[in-house]
């Protein structure tokens, strides 16, 4: 630390002279901002401007304490002035809350102040220096608990015992460092130690975010790798700034919902159970079950609303002894049922359903309620049908599906389609394919011209469906896409700069260096072929009445030609009805 170092640091604290940024962490299941990290930094013309500098000089200062607290609060009262949405994560000493705030309550007394709830807040330790007394630091934690604060661990793997530090405090949130993120699309090593570290998270009831995604492949394979890890934070989503974006400009993948030939919803296993009002004695009830052995679970329900269920297992050992007829004879069936219960609405996808039925623990999951988008009661569903549709299903893919890719393939793309149609609302068909594949395999050879057909595969499947739309696999480098009116444009800029940054990766050094690649023909010419580029052809139908699935296939065929007399990676779109019109 140098004299003029340590006059800037008290320059700094006495006129609060730092600056916040905020970087937003992004919730790729729900396509939102999940919440945003604040970061600090010192004056722009200072020798402290680096966050790392500055903490280490106000370590050998002796004022770590009074700079924390003071990030601390001026954090804090730029997120309330911003009016930012979700979570406020903020970046917390450990030595500052044993050694003052936890007697104090500075930061329940910060947040008082700029009106927002503790709930909203999380506590990320950061960890520059040692925990020596973990008795006291769980006591810190539980007391920021108590008040209502979530709490974070920072950069797991990049310090002190972080290890320990999970198993001793136990956090809501553990942030991966951006080491085991960066490259990770390259280092399958990477991907395990991932694996096993979600595995851990997941048994602890704990949140993983993944800190350093740079890059569209890394995105990608965190995609790929596991759909548990939704929390993704880093420069490709948006760089530290004063003024950080509310909401998502780059859609991510998000859970893929479980598409059937008939789009399969909890209504499909729905079995018309009469369920018993809430005032209904516990005597007739005991009868509907000795009339019924297959009666496993019945809803009790008010105002047509479920309320709780008796399940037949639990019911019968009321009477297992000598009493049980006596003491319940008069009892209402809602006095002895059980109102932990999974309810789900009729039309919500098989797969989201088997997810709620999976993340619900501490529930009996063999039967769940079945409710209308009123919430009244409509019926039972029970595992076993849930599970065996499911199957049914994924057979079916299967059995159509592409043997390189496993995207459905023409079949299932016909159905699609014309599944689409019938449903007399507007979507946009896209034919995508690739420009200078057939070079690229000549010289590399097919195993890995397979590699870049899955490349684009992957990166298709995770926009598309982000979207909330089908893609398939027509066969070699051709794709398919439908896709909702509104979001069409947007997912195909996106799988254009995706694919643009993914191409290069495919080469080796030296032909990537000069932009592609040199072949020469069997007469001795040399030809030069740029990187493999993606040509995408749309037709927005927005009146499907017309239109045939055979005649839109035909048309995207031919427009696939307009789209590759574009170099590069190009779009090209046709705005026309089913079989007239005008090209754009």
């Amino acid at each position: 630390m140098t004299a003029q170092e340590a006059q800037w640091l008290n320059h700094i604290i006495a006129a609060e002279e730092l600056h916040v940024l905020f970087q937003p962490i992004v919730d790729a299941n729900q396509q939102a901002i999940y919440g945003y990290e604040a970061l600090i930094r010192g004056p722009k013309t200072s020798p402290l401007h680096s966050p790392l500098r500055l903490f280490d000089v106000a370590t050998q200062a002796g004022l770590l304490v009074e700079l924390d607290l003071l990030c601390r609060r001026l954090a804090i009262r730029r997120f309330a002035e911003l009016d930012l949405p979700g979570l406020l994560f903020l970046n917390v000493m450990p030595l500052t809350i044993v050694e003052r705030d936890f007697r104090e309550g500075l930061t329940l007394s910060f947040i008082q102040e700029s009106g927002l709830p503790p709930e909203r807040v999380v506590i990320e330790l950061t960890e520059h220096v040692p925990i020596h007394d973990y008795d006291l630091m769980r006591q810190a934690v539980d007391h920021y608990r108590d008040m209502g604060f979530q709490v974070a661990l920072d950069d797991l793997g990049a310090g002190h015992s972080s290890l320990r530090h999970w198993s001793e405090l136990r956090p809501d949130f553990v942030k991966l460092d951006r080491h085991f993120i960066s490259g990770i699309d390259q280092e399958p090593a990477k991907r395990e130690f991932l694996r096993s570290i979600l595995d851990v998270a997941r048994s602890l009831d704990c949140l993983l975010i993944a800190e350093g995604v740079e890059t569209a492949a890394e995105h990608l394979c965190l995609w790929e790798l596991d759909r548990g890890l939704a929390l993704l934070q880093g420069f490709y989503f948006a760089r530290p700034s004063p003024q950080p974006p509310m909401q998502l400009n780059t859609l991510l993948p998000a859970t893929t919902q479980l598409k059937g030939p008939a789009g399969r919803t909890a209504h499909s296993i729905l079995r018309p159970i009469e369920s018993v009002p809430a005032s209904c004695l516990v005597p007739a009830l005991a009868e509907r079950f000795r009339e019924d052995p297959k009666l496993r679970c019945v809803a009790v329900v008010e105002e047509r609303v479920p309320v709780a269920v008796v399940r037949r297992n639990a019911f019968l050992t009321l009477f297992a002894n000598q009493y049980g007829h006596a003491l319940y004879a008069k009892r209402r069936v809602l006095d002895i049922a059980d109102p932990k219960m999974i309810v789900a609405d009729a039309e919500l996808s098989l797969e989201a359903l088997s997810q709620q039925l999976t993340d619900s623990r501490d529930i009996e999951q063999e039967d769940f309620v079945i409710v209308g988008g009123d919430g009244h009661y409509l019926g039972m569903g029970n595992i076993v049908d849930l599970l065996r549709e499911i199957t049914a299903i994924q057979v079916r893919q299967a059995r159509h599906a592409n043997p390189l890719t496993g995207l459905p393939g023409n079949i299932l793309i016909n159905e699609t389609l014309a599944a689409y149609l019938s449903e007399e609302r507007g979507f946009a068909a896209a034919y995508v394919d690739l420009d200078n594949f057939k070079a690229f395999n000549d010289a590399y050879g097919y195993a890995r011209g397979d590699h870049v057909i899955i490349s684009l595969s992957r990166l298709l499947q995770a926009q598309v469906e982000s979207a909330g739309g089908f893609i398939g696999h027509i066969g070699g480098d051709d794709f398919m896409m439908l896709l909702p009116l509104e979001h069409w444009q947007n997912v195909c800029e996106q799988i254009l700069h995706s694919f643009e940054v993914l191409a290069p990766g495919f080469y080796e050094e030296s032909d990537r260096l000069q932009g592609g690649i040199s072949i020469e023909s069997r007469q001795g010419g040399v030809t030069f072929f740029p990187f493999v580029s993606v040509s995408i052809a749309v037709k927005p139908i927005t009146d499907p009445a017309p239109c045939k699935a055979l005649d839109i296939a035909a048309q995207l065929s031919e427009l696939k030609h307009q789209a590759k007399k574009i170099v590069g990676n190009s779009l090209f779109v046709e705005r026309r009805g089913c079989c007239t019109g005008e090209v754009q």
